[in-house]
């Protein structure tokens, strides 16, 4: 008797998603390394609060530069042929950071050049991965195959990463995390060599025979053209934006250095608590996975997103690492659970000729800022307290949702079209 699957699990009775799915977490684990191992090689050259800024802004610049063409090139290319580019992209070049530390002729530029690379990966895999999703599983298991990636994310990429690669740094062996990050993606590699996707049916419109095919440019414009005239997606996106601004740079930047300096903990005490906010992150991404689309599926996004980050202003004012710990734990959860469905919506709403574009330009629109976001935020700390700064993107956060929720009339949206 065939056994049945519990709803978050679903989506592993398909073979090409379970492969899928298992070179998606080795990655993404890799990414987690990289988080603490870029922290590390930035100390040891010396850099401060403000260099580790400008590194981490050149990573962010690199998802945004590449982003939008990942998006096109998802909607032309083959899928698997994408996938396997990005793994190889990043062993390369997590393999030439290891030759670098073990020559001992790292440089800061180095890193953010790194940086750079392994977010500019990120900008063709996300698409690809997205627009996968439709073609390999049933409407019915998106919700759960997102609640996966979005377990998986948190767990791996904030959580087991951070604690692992916080031990491997206080390794004799220079660059041992870095290596381990190679290893990491070799592996992810190694699976997507074995990945089959499907051809996407075509859905939109045909060309004509002996028509040339529209251009990247052409293709990108109706990609905007389509977000603008879609009000859910439109606002959604530009709360997005803002929200990133406003929490990215303070948590990237500012949390470690409140947690050495103020705390008096070390790296790896940043990295437990890293550990919990990703765990807190799975947890809320697999509840999301394991219930039903929510019938007001837009306005409970926004609220998860918008209020969850209330208890984000305790950050910058407590003494407490387990204070400090709780209060990321809460945001990671609402963020998780809203974020399971924002994928969801992206994959079920959006027609299948353009999810490629659509999924890279909420990756766009929404990291747009966030370059500035980290490059402000350490010559933002030496002017205002923590607590100002933390505070004011717990109160102003939600205040930007209940605006997008308004003039996006996201109420009757949801209410027009139905998704269970």
């Amino acid at each position: 008797m065939r056994v049945k699957l519990p709803r978050a699990l679903r989506p592993f009775s398909s073979r090409a998603y379970t492969v899928l799915a298992v070179a998606m977490c080795m990655s993404v684990f890799g990414s987690g390394l990289w988080a603490v191992a870029l922290v590390a090689r930035v100390m040891a050259l010396g850099g401060s609060a403000v260099q580790l800024s400008l590194v981490m802004a050149a990573g962010a610049a690199g998802m945004v530069c590449f982003v939008l063409l990942g998006g096109v090139t998802a909607d032309r290319l083959p899928l698997g042929l994408i996938l396997r580019c990005v793994e190889v992209t990043n062993l390369v070049t997590a393999l030439t950071i290891v030759i670098l530390t073990w020559t001992d002729t790292l440089a800061l530029w180095h890193l953010a050049l790194a940086a750079f690379v392994f977010a500019g990966t990120v900008g063709f895999f996300y698409p690809a991965y997205s627009a996968a999703l439709p073609r390999i599983l049933p409407p019915d298991q998106l919700l759960a195959a997102n609640g996966v990636e979005g377990t998986a994310r948190p767990l791996l990429q904030i959580a087991a990463g951070p604690a692992v690669g916080g031990p491997l740094t206080g390794l004799a062996l220079p660059g041992a995390s870095v290596l381990a990050i190679a290893v990491c993606h070799a592996i992810a590699l190694s699976f997507m060599l074995r990945l089959r996707i499907p051809e996407r049916e075509v859905t939109g419109p045909i060309p004509a025979v002996g028509t040339a095919r529209p251009s990247v440019l052409r293709d990108l414009v109706d990609g905007f053209r389509y977000c603008v005239r879609t009000p859910w997606l439109l606002w959604t996106l530009l709360w997005a934006m803002s929200a990133v601004f406003l929490f990215i740079g303070p948590l990237e930047v500012l949390v470690p250095f409140l947690v050495v300096d103020r705390l008096g903990g070390s790296l790896a005490s940043y990295g437990a608590m890293l550990g919990l906010y990703g765990v807190s992150t799975a947890v809320g991404s697999s509840i999301m996975a394991s219930v039903q689309l929510p019938r007001k599926y837009l306005t409970t996004m926004i609220w998860l997103w918008g209020f969850g980050t209330l208890p984000f202003g305790l950050v910058g004012g407590t003494d407490s690492w387990w204070v400090m710990a709780a209060a990321l734990c809460i945001f990671g959860a609402t963020g998780g659970a809203g974020q399971v469905i924002w994928g969801t919506l992206l994959q079920r709403r959006v027609p299948g000729h353009m999810l490629g574009r659509i999924s890279s330009l909420d990756f766009f629109v929404s990291l747009s800022l966030m370059p500035i976001s980290m490059a402000v935020a350490g010559p933002v700390s030496q002017v205002l307290s923590p607590e100002a700064i933390f505070w004011g993107v717990a109160l102003l956060t939600p205040t930007l949702g209940v605006v997008a929720v308004v003039v996006g009339r996201m109420y009757r949206d949801q209410a027009a079209h139905p998704l269970r």
